[in-house]
């Protein structure tokens, strides 16, 4: 049992309640049910997290079964990416289960069904069954074979079962209430006939399950002990015990199904129907574009899974869906790469800087610190010579006293190396800046001890010596939609609400350390932001992909 002391969420005050009633320690068992029918996202993060975390906190074992009940939109890759998902923020699952395992079994139950009466093949069409069930404020009336002989019920599941109907000729429905103000309970369809290769039953079956049906069936056979869905689910309830009274053996755990909100991102979308759609019109490339919000694509941006794990447990498990600022979601991976990532100098929007008083052809490698946060991090060398580049915002010819970067006859302390002062500008034809002269202290050596290097100005620049600058590719993303909330407007379409800008690809030059540096390796580059090596690069080009800025950009231009 949970200390008394400790603060429980209502999901653990449910089972906590249960372990004083009606259940002991040894049977809780829970589970994580994806429907293989695209990638895992940041609101499955939060089931995933929810279901696991239940699992390490009592010590119990969590499932990880696909509800695989739909072979028209699901497939191998998407079950494939979700278990490297689940792995990857760093749970592992005690059985790998699939709702598919449970076809023949689910089948023996809906013979069972009709023969007690309690199930019926319609031969309706979808429409007229759409009439028939009425509204939320009058009654549905009964299908014209609501009351169709039992062995001709069976005969005909029996055709179905072996794809001896056309799909859309019948469905089987639950015989229940036509009258029942929860229009779920109307006679629900169990069964649809499909003539589709289904990922792991090839073509062995040509009627499957609908969710409803599958759903608490699935459970009771694996013996789940709490299903946690979110809270769309919640009207679901009443027919989920309606299937499981049907089937239940008083010798065996009863599941139960309890509801929680669901934690939607701003700025994005969580739909897989709507994320799919931005994969098959190529608003993004892929599933594990970095703008998506899917765990992949948030890992190719290069975001960790501790970050996730932090930004799921700070907003909790609520009754209430809300919408969180993707702010929040930027401020744990920027709190997270502060203490793992290595810092290295690169310049994104490059003018070259020459030191007219540095000899020329010399090279001097200098000592620079890989990570102020982690003492045992260490230094690394970087090169210094007489031709640099710095970041073009990093200069200006006239500025006034609250610039404190490069200008005309003012000081500034390059990174890690010395101290210049601006002294004039090269520029073409048509004024713009070329090349910027300065010269240099030889006595203000970082870290050289002298009382020269320890004089004081007001700012630094990061740098990267012309000579030795490794190019590469940088792409910096910025969020995938303009608006908060772009599913939400009910007269546009949430395309509508693309940002065009979310993408830009730019040329760079950095220190060549980075040279050695593998997919998936994280970097700030200082002043800049937080970097991750991309899955693109290869011997002849290294490409970053821009994890987040230093600070919320966005804060300022709302």
């Amino acid at each position: 049992m949970a200390n008394e002391t400790e603060s429980l969420n209502f999901i653990e005050h449910i089972i906590e309640d249960d372990l004083s009633s009606t259940h002991s320690k040894d049977k809780l068992r829970f589970r994580f049910p994806p429907e293989p029918n695209g990638y895992l996202h940041i609101g499955h993060a939060s089931a995933i997290c929810l279901n696991f975390g239940l699992g390490k906190k009592y010590n119990a074992p969590v499932n990880l079964r696909f509800d695989d009940t739909n072979p028209a939109k699901e497939e191998q890759e998407f079950v494939d990416a979700i278990k490297r998902d689940v792995e990857w923020l760093g749970f592992e699952w005690d059985t790998e289960c699939y709702a598919s395992d449970y076809f023949q079994q689910l089948y023996d139950w809906a013979v069972q069904l009709i023969k007690e009466g309690k199930a019926y093949v319609d031969s309706q069409t979808s429409e007229a069954m759409a009439q028939q069930k009425g509204t939320p404020t009058t009654t549905g009336t009964a299908s014209p074979f609501r009351d169709r002989p039992i062995e001709e019920n069976l005969s005909l599941l029996e055709k179905m079962k072996n794809g001896e109907s056309e799909a859309g000729e019948h469905v089987l429905r639950a015989k229940i209430d036509m009258s029942s103000p929860n229009m779920l309970m109307r006679d629900p369809v169990m069964y649809r006939t499909l003539h589709k290769h289904h990922h792991r039953t090839g073509t062995d079956w040509k009627i499957f399950p609908m969710y409803d049906w599958t759903h608490g069936e699935s459970d009771y056979i694996e013996q789940v002990s709490h299903s946690f869905c979110t809270l769309e689910f919640q009207p679901h309830r009443e027919l989920y015990d309606w299937f499981l009274d049907q089937v239940y053996d008083s010798d065996k755990l009863r599941p139960k199904q309890r509801e929680f909100a669901r934690r939607n991102l701003s700025h994005t979308v969580v739909s897989k129907r709507k994320l799919a759609r931005l994969v098959e019109e190529g608003v993004v490339n892929g599933w594990d574009d970095p703008r998506m919000p899917t765990i992949s694509g948030l890992k190719r941006r290069g975001y960790t899974p501790e970050s996730i794990r932090n930004f799921v447990e700070s907003i909790g498990v609520g009754k209430r869906d809300n919408l969180i600022d993707v702010s929040h979601l930027e401020f744990n991976v920027r709190e997270d790469l502060n203490k793992i990532a290595p810092r290295v100098m690169a310049v994104l929007d490059p003018v070259k800087l020459v030191i007219t008083n540095y000899p020329e052809g010399e090279t001097e490698w200098l000592d620079a610190e890989n990570n102020q946060e982690d003492e045992a991090a260490g230094f690394r060398k970087v090169p210094f010579s007489r031709e640099l580049y710095i970041e073009r915002e990093d200069f200006k010819e006239e500025a006034n006293r609250k610039y404190f970067r490069l200008t005309i006859d003012k000081e500034v302390r390059l990174k890690n190396a010395y101290i210049i002062k601006g002294e004039s500008v090269v520029k073409d034809s048509e004024g713009n800046i070329t090349e910027i002269h300065c010269t240099y202290d030889l006595d203000s050596k970082s870290g050289s001890g002298s009382e020269a290097s320890l004089r004081k100005v007001k700012g630094t620049l990061h740098w990267v010596s012309i000579k030795e600058a490794l190019e590469i590719e940088v792409r910096i993303y910025d969020r995938l939609f303009s608006d908060p909330s772009p599913d939400t407007h009910k007269d546009k379409d949430f395309m509508e609400f693309i940002n065009q800008d979310s993408l830009q690809v730019i040329t760079g030059y950095a220190e060549p350390s980075l040279q050695e540096a593998k997919p998936e390796d994280k970097f700030q580059f200082q002043r800049l932001g937080y970097f991750v090596v991309d899955k693109d690069s290869g011997p002849d080009k290294i490409v970053f992909n821009r994890t987040v800025a230093l600070r919320d950009s966005w804060a300022k231009l709302n």
